[in-house]
């Protein structure tokens, strides 16, 4: 008897499933010879460090972007969280379109997007047009889960978990070691040219996936619910828009309310259409069941914790010495600090792989919340020393590599491969709302103090941040003890869609 790769339980092999697209592992969607698996994985991985990247591209520019866009410190943050806005209505949308239409037809989407963004980005000069490029940015993100899904397609069995875990790891891979390549081209040449570069590497990385990855057909036949997607999104940009200006005017202003009111009602109504939609965007009563729904939330979890110090360590690393808790690192060298972060992300990929197949996903979702809680909460009482914050957002980064490796395979488990996509665009959505969250909290707590007389963030500022990032790690370990470890999913017993290998 063999070992699955993802959980660790006896291997399971598919039967026929009827819902299932054609492009398996052992029924290549090309028709031809099986795709080359380490070349697949390379490219997808790429794709996702790619639009992971859009999340930071800008953050060495945060001092400078009121000046730069003609506009404030609060408003100025909306460039960054713009993308995390977009990746969190884009995400579940492409997940749906995949499952419908071909996985990789809307990854080269996704890819376009990420490159009309990049372009507008380019040509921009004031927030409006920055903000709408930033959201195309962000679009992009649906890369990832769609990835996620491709290699469920087209890998052998025992290379989709190491496969699995280096595409999860490049989330956070991208959002670091973009910071230093970012850092150096705002530097040394013009800001706009780095817009420039992210759309020629989309555009590179395209032909790329129509040269690599195999085509996939689409494998269901259901109408896609705009009308869910529709609401998704209002519901979302409520929320987030609620966040934003929570912190900005006050949690109890009518700026704050009116968009609480309203993201709650609209999500009321959306949840009330999927349940009874026969095609819905997102399957709620299979999101509802325990492993899945507590792998999502601590999805959300980690996602703010992971972009929490992606956000404020450059920051605490760049500000003045004069400012008395600044280190006064130029904009390059605050991404070489930053850097080891994302290298300890792809480094520890296969090892959270061997975890999850030695002990389960389970053990390894909740061995890399506690390692990003214990790194938070060492560097929040350990902020006057560079090599300080290169260790533990070190620690933090590893932490997450485990945590993100996990996800995935949690949430397979539970799908089958009909669904696959639009599954894991569910648990990428909690990931983006963690960092969209992460985004708004920590531009308004780090940016609230450009009013007050210091014109910087204080050190309590930092360690507020540090402190919730914590916080947010041990919430993800404790959803991730209340996952069942029971190793056999609800799925496979109601549609036998696997039996097990003799």
């Amino acid at each position: 008897m063999t070992v699955s790769p993802l959980t660790g339980a006896p291997a399971l092999r598919p039967v026929a499933d009827p819902g299932r697209r054609r492009g398996s592992a052992r029924e290549p969607a090309t028709g031809n010879r099986p795709p080359r698996s380490t070349a697949v994985i390379v490219v997808l991985a790429a794709a996702g460090v790619l639009v992971s990247a859009m999340q930071t591209l800008i953050v060495p520019l945060v001092p400078e972007l009121p000046e730069l866009l003609h506009t404030s410190p609060v408003s100025a943050s909306w460039a960054i969280t713009a993308t995390l806005l977009g990746a969190s209505v884009a995400v579940p949308v492409a997940g749906r379109l995949g499952d419908l239409y071909g996985t990789r037809r809307l990854l080269l989407i996704s890819i376009a997007f990420l490159v009309t963004g990049s372009v507008l980005g380019a040509l921009a000069g004031s927030l409006p047009l920055m903000v709408t490029g930033r959201t195309l940015q962000g679009f992009g993100t649906g890369a990832v889960p769609l990835g996620i899904s491709v290699m469920r397609e087209v890998l052998p069995a025992h290379r989709l978990g190491s496969g699995i875990a280096v595409m999860s790891s490049s989330l956070g891979v991208g959002a670091a070691i973009g910071l230093p390549l970012s850092a150096a081209v705002a530097q040394q040449t013009d800001w706009h040219t780095l817009f420039w570069v992210s759309a020629v590497l989309g555009l590179a990385l395209g032909l790329l996936i129509l040269w690599i990855v195999p085509a996939s057909l689409p494998g269901t036949r259901a109408r896609f619910d705009a009308v869910g997607a529709l609401g998704l999104a209002a519901g979302l940009v409520s929320l987030l828009l609620a966040v934003s200006l929570g912190g900005a005017r006050g949690w109890g202003s009518g700026a704050a309310l009116g968009p609480l009111a309203a993201s709650v009602t609209v999500l009321a109504l959306w949840a009330w259409w999927e349940l009874r939609n026969r095609s819905p965007l997102v399957d709620l009563r299979a999101s509802a069941r325990r492993p899945v729904l507590m792998t999502n939330l601590a999805s959300v979890m980690i996602g703010f914790a992971m972009y929490a110090q992606a956000l404020a360590a450059p920051q605490l690393l760049h500000l003045p010495v004069s400012s008395g808790h600044g280190l006064g690192r130029s904009m390059v060298e605050t991404g070489l600090w930053l850097a080891p972060a994302g290298l300890a992300m792809m480094a520890i990929s296969p090892l959270a792989a061997r975890l999850s197949a030695a002990k389960g996903p389970r053990t390894t979702l909740v061995v890399g919340s506690a390692v990003v809680a214990a790194g938070y909460g060492t560097l929040a009482f350990r902020l006057g020393s560079s090599w300080d914050i290169l260790v533990f957002t070190t620690v933090i980064g590893a932490g997450v590599s485990f945590a993100y490796a996990a996800m995935p395979a949690l949430i397979m488990d539970q799908t089958p491969a009909s669904a696959s996509a639009a599954a894991n665009g569910l648990n990428s959505l909690a990931r983006s709302l963690g960092t969209a969250f992460a985004g708004a909290v920590t531009g308004v707590i780090l940016a609230g103090a450009a009013t007050g007389p210091s014109a910087v963030p204080s050190e309590a500022d930092f360690r507020i941040v540090f402190i919730l990032g914590a916080a947010a790690a041990l919430l993800a370990a404790a959803c991730g003890i209340a996952v069942s470890a029971h190793r056999t999913s609800p799925n496979r017993k109601r549609n036998g869609l696997f039996k097990m290998r003799p």
